[in-house]
């Protein structure tokens, strides 16, 4: 069964104030990294798994790609997609799960996913699509939650602190043991599905994908010397962030 958990009232309207507010890593770790890997878009045409609420889209158009389409599972993150999206041409919406989304043999220059692919069963089947919907040397490029996040068993338990609650070092739990994980992020029963750097990696190149470049991102010293607390992030990476290229 899919999760929706991003059209649970609670977690949506908490994730909206999340990135409204900027108060979480998007704008400080993970869409600066993602930008950094992209090629020219422009007149590309780009497919984004998990496009949220719309802003990589609309990033895409102004940088000048030619046909966006932006899929996913939440009617609450796509409306806003789509009302934000109306006023543009050539920036397609749907809501529909990745997983059941219809594939076109060599449509897409570019595909992209952000923090999305960590909440799916099968990423196999996903690298297999994608790698068959992209153009000859077309880019996939996707950000998750690092491995070393995803692992932990007891969410609950994650920092080591030491005895005034600073937080000292992060648990490294289970890294070996692939699964679902059961987290509590904003509510109760979020599942997330934990995987070795080593399947991500070696999945890809089973899919034919070779993989150019990877980040393990942190935020820079300005917005560090903004918001201290983003040094936290240093202590282990949030977030894994891979360039590929559909290789023949």
């Amino acid at each position: 069964m899919k999760q929706n958990i991003y059209d649970n009232d609670i977690f949506f309207d908490n994730y909206k104030l999340m990135r409204e507010t900027g108060e979480g890593l998007n704008d400080s770790i993970e869409i600066p990294a993602m930008l950094s890997l992209l090629p020219d878009v422009r007149d590309k045409s780009i497919l984004d798994l998990g496009c949220g609420m719309g802003d990589l889209c609309l990033k895409f158009k102004e940088l000048g790609a030619n046909i966006i389409t932006g899929i996913d599972i939440s009617e609450k993150m796509t409306s806003i997609a789509k009302e934000k999206s109306q006023i543009f041409e050539n920036i397609f919406i749907e809501t529909i799960p990745m997983e059941d989304f219809l594939y076109k043999e060599n449509e897409y220059d570019i595909v992209v996913s952000s923090l999305a692919l960590h909440y799916i069963k099968d990423i196999n089947d996903i690298f297999n699509k994608v790698n068959r919907s992209l153009k000859e040397s077309g880019y996939f490029i996707f950000s998750i939650e690092h491995p070393l996040v995803t692992c932990i068993l007891n969410y609950n338990s994650k920092w080591v602190r030491d005895e005034n609650g600073i937080k000292m070092f992060w648990k490294v739990d289970s890294y070996s043991d692939e699964g679902i994980r059961n987290n509590k992020w904003f509510v109760k029963d979020v599942i997330k599905y934990h995987r070795t750097i080593s399947t991500i990696m070696n999945q890809l190149i089973e899919n034919n994908f070779k993989i150019l470049k990877i980040l393990e991102p942190h935020a820079n010293e300005l917005d560090e010397v903004n918001r201290p607390e983003l040094l936290e992030e240093r202590k282990r990476p949030p977030f894994l962030l891979i360039k590929s290229l559909k290789f023949i």
